[in-house]
């Protein structure tokens, strides 16, 4: 099965930002991560995935001079979060109006692999929900990236901080947008997001009394959807840039891979035969 990919990418560090001095007042997704844009990456794992057909980026254009191997489209910046992703649905039922599911994917997670977004997508199609949101283990992350410093949440029986690429039904773009504007709005802050759900929600998710599969059957419950989450078993789609340290471990980190892929790439030099010991002459 394949779908169209919508990055989101309008984002614009301001002063008092973190990553303001490294923008220098342009659009986040273009900060430079190991000699490529952060949105660069991005779409060379979309181009690379046999899951995906169309790539919608909103928030920039054409001059941004980014590449894909996939169809690419712009759409300029909505100003909110879901009103991006509003029209960036609505693009891509307009590219192929039979299209249910599409993938939702931050500009800022440029570790993600081609790989990934195929297991993602395969993974999620294996039951028929409206939502998919992908969660990293606490210890997978800290083991890839041991130095993130991620926000996780603590629940039952796991720590999960959540991924940046999900999937979601093309329905969820013109129902319950009220509730996904206040959670949308407040994803930095779990304590705001518990609250829209409900107080009860809310007590019982700080006290720790939730599982995983439990606050998502609450969730999706109390907004009136179906939803699974996705337990990745990689850090990569789960590690996004959001302050200085953490562009300069994507940056070390990339950097890296491309010198190993240089260095399998590169020729090697030609064997030379060795000479057979020359026997001494018996006199």
């Amino acid at each position: 099965m394949k779908m169209n990919a919508i990055v989101t990418a309008g984002g614009i560090p301001q002063p008092g930002d973190p990553l303001y001095t490294y923008s220098n007042g342009d659009s986040k997704a273009l900060i430079d991560v190991a000699g490529k844009p952060m949105i660069q990456w991005v779409l060379d794992a979309l181009g690379d995935a046999k899951t995906v057909d169309q790539v919608i980026v909103i928030g920039l254009s054409p001059k941004s001079g980014l590449t894909c191997k996939k169809p690419l489209h712009y759409i300029s910046n909505q100003g909110r979060m879901l009103a991006n992703i509003v029209v960036g649905v609505n693009k891509s039922l307009e590219l192929n109006p039979k299209g249910e599911y599409v993938l939702i994917v931050s500009a800022d997670i440029p570790s993600l692999k081609a790989d990934m977004v195929d297991w993602l997508v395969k993974t999620s199609m294996q039951t028929r929900e409206d939502i998919y949101y992908g969660v990293c283990p606490r210890p997978v992350m800290e083991a890839r990236f041991p130095t993130s410093n991620r926000t996780y949440t603590k629940l039952k029986d796991i720590e999960v901080c959540g991924a940046d690429i999900n999937i979601a039904h093309v329905r969820m773009a013109t129902e319950h947008l009220d509730t996904w504007e206040q959670l949308i709005g407040n994803r930095k802050s779990p304590l705001r997001q518990a609250a829209i759900i409900g107080l009860g929600t809310a007590f019982k998710y700080f006290t720790g009394q939730f599982t995983l599969q439990e606050l998502v059957e609450v969730v999706t419950r109390r907004i009136g959807i179906t939803g699974r989450a996705i337990i990745w078993d990689r850090a990569e789609p789960c590690m996004d840039v959001d302050k200085p340290h953490q562009l300069e471990i994507m940056r070390a980190d990339l950097a890296h891979q491309q010198r190993e892929a240089e260095r399998k790439s590169a020729p090697r030099p030609a064997k030379t035969k060795s000479k057979g010991k020359v026997k001494a002459r018996k006199r």
